[in-house]
């Protein structure tokens, strides 16, 4: 008499998991990025920020801290301290919005600018080595973005 379902034939565990290959690939991603990022000052979730508003800010005008924790999938409070940080280190403003007095609207500072300019053009290269260029590129940028986007499609208050 059995106590329950049979386990499947064959290998199980972590290592047949993509869960636990996608988390080990993003922890060697972004670790790359992190000591490729350093000599120009900015950590990864730093460098993701300021990119953040930069892109926002070309794409409508300046972002409020919301739309920017929005986009870069950070937690508020996170974006909160780190966009503090940069803002004491001149790299954005924060701004109050006039027509909200609880939001603040975010600029890049002229070395902000630079330091974004020079950080995408780091992050670019590591992009290249671990993901490739065209073709194989573009293939993973496809199944990554689908992967997201049935995220954002789950919990629409998270999009």
């Amino acid at each position: 008499m059995s106590s329950g379902p049979e386990p499947a034939p064959g290998p199980r565990g972590p290592l047949l998991s993509p869960t636990f290959w996608l988390h080990h690939a993003a922890l060697a991603v972004v670790q790359e990025a992190e000591a490729r990022l350093r000599p120009i000052g900015l950590t990864y979730p730093q460098f993701s920020l300021l990119g953040a508003v930069s892109w926002l800010v070309q794409q409508g005008g300046p972002p409020t801290q919301q739309d920017v924790a929005r986009f870069s999938g950070a937690d508020r409070m996170m974006t909160s301290k780190v966009l503090r940080a940069l803002e004491a280190r001149g790299l954005v403003t924060r701004e109050p919005d006039p027509d909200d007095g609880r939001a603040v609207r975010l600029r890049l500072t002229r070395a902000g600018q630079a330091a974004v300019h020079r950080a995408v053009r780091v992050v670019a290269e590591v992009d290249a080595e671990f993901f490739g260029v065209g073709p194989p590129r573009e293939r993973v940028l496809a199944e990554l973005r689908a992967l997201a986007e049935r995220r954002r499609r789950a919990s629409p208050s998270k999009a």
